[in-house]
């Protein structure tokens, strides 16, 4: 999981590394262009991960189904903590 962390941390400025790598920095998502929010990070995860995942107990994930690419990372997103800002598409770097 520490190399699909890296993947995110190489997709920014070296003055953004450094400030991700703070642990004092709140991390967070925002989301929803037109009615921003943002939001917790619940966690990262990849297509690998979650395919293999219901392979150990099929039961488990009766409802759910494989995703398309072993090679997809996933930032998944935890609960909401206030509106956001349009501001961050404006200021966003792109991948």
């Amino acid at each position: 999981m520490n190399d699909v962390r890296n993947l995110f941390g190489a997709e920014f400025s070296p003055e953004h590394q450094a400030v991700l790598q703070q642990t004092k920095i709140d991390k967070r998502l925002m989301t929803q262009q037109n009615w921003p929010f943002e939001n917790r990070i619940a966690g990262v995860t990849s297509g690998a991960e979650m395919n293999e995942a219901s392979n150990d107990d099929p039961s488990e994930y009766f409802d759910d189904q494989d995703v398309a690419e072993d090679a997809m990372v996933y930032i998944v997103e935890g609960g909401q903590i206030c509106y956001g800002s349009k501001r961050a598409w404006e200021t966003a770097r792109g991948c």
